[in-house]
């Protein structure tokens, strides 16, 4: 079953079509033969320890994963998960090529007959409800004749069935060989129950401002090169950017109110057709709302009725007061301003209710479980109806307890409706009743103990909308203002920062970009600009202006990093922080060597503290935060002994134990060691295939194709 369910996640073909020779059965092999043969070699979108992934198979998986993606991803993104797939997919392959491992026939159509796709689908059941694997066989030789597409969706979907038997068997041969042994199945039982109780005092860090500490630029790259597998890095690049939004200005939304409020009232045109004058209603006044909206308004009339909670939440107090025929406005409403004016009040016009059901056999959609006959349906109904009329009693746990209906779990909350929505008896109860009253009716779905619960307006309002857009002129002076930085600094590139700051422009840097990314700040999806950045010919300082669906971005390529080995500047950032540390460490242990924890609480301006209950499973000390070296040297000691110094996360630590707990000896470690060596498979998956992922290696090519 963990085939299957690893097979219903997938939401694409994640493999290309391996060679069907390599086995003795597969099911489109049985019936059609080769299928789709081998891939077309063209140029490469990547290779895995020397093998290639063709860009044609390539643009074949993006194919079909855009059509499962449809319109929830950006082309990068699927570019992205497909290539994902791919890498994993090929490095797995690999392993299962040197190691030898297949999958047998009878393990494939155990697969299959375990499928509920394929169980459940009436065309492959015989006539007891069983899958009929002869009707199968016959359905996939009659789709490679008479429907090769779907076939070759077949032969896809069947080799990711395949694949992922492959997968699953080869990680649990590695599971296999993992396990726990009774004395480490002790070691974490101890681990997580042996408790200690400290006295300590903590120097921290902080005590030492970080500008006395002096790191030297060959400390940063002798720290770097001893440490060489934490400072490896992709190729990226660094890029600035000055955005010119194409926006309203104050002058254009000024325009649009003043546009629609002249548009509020009557007013005289002249119809040329007639040679005559006549008067025009507005937007308080017309009779045709509809027609009004239709010719003036950026939205159409919506002749829905709804209730406060449905307008726009800063001003539906004020709206949902107003008498029909009044109007507020204008006002701004997210991208739009608006007028709006009441049409009509609905009191009343929705109703919340609850329900407790109480069905019976032969009852419209009744549960066929249920046994009980219509007459002891209406006298449970009856019972229920009485016990819910008492004063104390809460409607919805009854409801919870005893309703047949879907509602049941929801204590019968029914929600607000508006009239016809319900069948007709409830409607009429629910309608005709005061809030509060608790009463019975019979449906065609059987007896309800209805409650109304609560009753609220509705209003049917019509929203004159303009939306708030930058003017021809605003455009205009933006695409001037964009054209004239953008030459400023491609004359001068060095003056980038200057000349923004001269026109109050905001320089937005975008550190690290991959040659992958798609995504800036700012900007969001802007894959053009990741482009350039990474293109052969655009050198640091190098300028562009890029034309945005609403506006201008004037981008500058301010640095490139290479891959392999931050240099010393990329590295400071996380090198200086732990150099520091460790000075402040050296000097606060130097300080203090030899002193009692009062004397070294004394000369430090800290206190001494105490903690409890600590275990190495937990290293946390309260007031100090995480501090597993500490609480580990505090599990291993004994009761009364003074530690030395200890260097820890956020200081110099001294303590004692005063006391410690030892959890009693158990019979048996074997749950605990079960537990772990559960634990350690679970994680088998991912760390091979990181540990595989790793250790490949791997030419990609994506940002030339994409």
């Amino acid at each position: 079953m963990a085939i299957l369910e690893k097979i219903r996640k997938r939401t694409t073909v994640l493999i290309l079509i391996i060679g069907l020779a390599l086995f003795a059965f597969v099911i489109s092999g049985i019936f059609t033969g080769p299928g789709l043969g081998g891939t077309k070699v063209g140029s490469a979108v990547g290779e895995v320890n020397g093998e290639v992934i063709s860009i044609d198979a390539f643009r074949q998986k993006m194919e079909f994963a855009s059509g499962q993606f449809g319109d929830q991803a950006t082309s990068t993104q699927i570019v992205n998960s497909v290539w994902d797939r791919e890498l994993r997919s090929t490095i797995l392959k690999q392993q299962f090529e040197a190691l030898g491992l297949d999958i047998e026939q009878d393990q494939i159509m155990e697969l299959i007959r375990n499928n509920p796709s394929f169980t459940q689908n009436p065309q492959f059941l015989d006539e007891n409800g069983f899958f009929d694997e002869t009707a199968f066989r016959n359905f996939i030789a009659d789709l490679r004749i008479n429907a090769p597409q779907q076939y070759n969706l077949w032969l896809e979907n069947e080799q990711a069935l395949v694949d992922a038997a492959k997968e699953q068997r080869y990680f649990d041969l590695i599971g296999a060989g993992v396990g726990a042994t009774l004395k480490e199945g002790e070691l974490e039982y101890h681990l997580a129950n042996d408790r200690v109780d400290i006295r300590y005092v903590r120097v921290p860090y902080s005590n030492i401002p970080d500008s006395t500490i002096s790191i030297s630029k060959e400390e940063i790259a002798a720290y770097i090169k001893a440490h060489e597998d934490d400072f490896q890095q992709d190729a990226s690049r660094d890029i600035r950017y000055v955005y010119f939004e194409e926006k309203a200005s104050q002058a254009d939304e000024a325009a649009i109110e003043t546009a629609m409020t002249e548009l509020l009232g009557d007013r005289m045109e002249y119809l040329e057709e007639f040679d005559s004058t006549a008067t025009i209603p507005g937007f308080r006044n017309t009779p045709d709302v509809a027609v009004f909206l239709d010719r003036y308004s950026d939205t159409k009339y919506d002749t829905l009725y709804k209730a406060a909670a449905e307008l726009p939440a800063q001003f539906s107090d004020t709206i949902f007061t107003l008498n029909p025929g009044e109007i507020y406005g204008p006002y701004r409403d997210g991208n739009f301003y608006r007028i709006t004016r009441m049409m009509d009040r609905k009191p009343a016009g929705s109703v919340k209710a609850s329900h407790i059901l109480i069905t019976y056999q032969g009852a419209e959609r009744a549960n066929p479980e249920i046994t009980r006959t219509q007459e002891e349906a209406a006298e449970r109904a009856e019972e229920l109806l009485e016990e819910a009329q008492k004063a104390d009693v809460v409607f919805a746990q009854l409801a919870r307890d005893n309703s047949d209906g879907p509602s049941g779990p929801r204590g019968g909350d029914l929600g607000y409706f508006e009239e016809g929505i319900m069948t007709p008896k409830f409607n009429d109860f629910a309608f005709g009743n005061p809030v509060g009253t608790i009463g019975l009716v019979e449906t065609e779905f059987g007896y309800h103990i209805v409650k109304v619960d609560d009753k609220r307006d509705l209003v049917r309002v019509a929203n004159f909308s303009r939306l708030i857009e930058p003017s021809e002129e605003t455009v205009n002076t933006l695409f001037t203002e964009a054209t004239t930085f953008e030459m400023a600094v491609t004359d001068d590139k060095k003056g980038y920062a200057e000349k923004a700051a001269e026109k109050n422009y905001q320089v937005r840097p975008v550190n690290k970009l991959k040659a992958m990314d798609e995504n800036l700040p700012g900007l969001g999806a802007q894959r053009r600009i990741v482009q350039w950045a990474f293109n052969e010919e655009t050198e640091v300082g190098d300028v562009r202006r890029f034309d945005l669906n609403n506006g201008y971005a004037i981008a500058q390529l301010t640095a490139t990093h290479r891959k392999g080995l931050m240099s010393v500047e990329d590295a400071s950032v996380q090198v200086l922080p732990i150099l520091r540390k460790q000075r402040k460490a050296e000097q606060i242990m130097s300080a203090n060597q030899g002193k009692s924890m009062e004397e070294i609480a004394s000369a430090n301006g800290v206190s001494v503290a105490s903690a409890s209950a600590l275990n190495a499973k937990t290293p946390t000390i309260a007031g100090a935060g995480r501090e597993p070296v500490v609480v580990g040297t505090a599990v291993i000691m004994d009761s009364g002994v003074t530690s030395g110094l200890i260097e820890g996360e956020s200081g110099v630590f001294k303590l004692e134990v005063t006391t410690k707990e030892v959890a009693p000896a158990m019979e048996n470690y074997a749950p605990y060691a079960l537990n772990l060596q559960n634990g350690l498979r679970g994680r088998v998956s991912s760390e091979v295939y990181n540990a595989l992922k790793e250790k490949a290696e791997v030419e990609d090519n994506r940002s030339v194709f994409y």
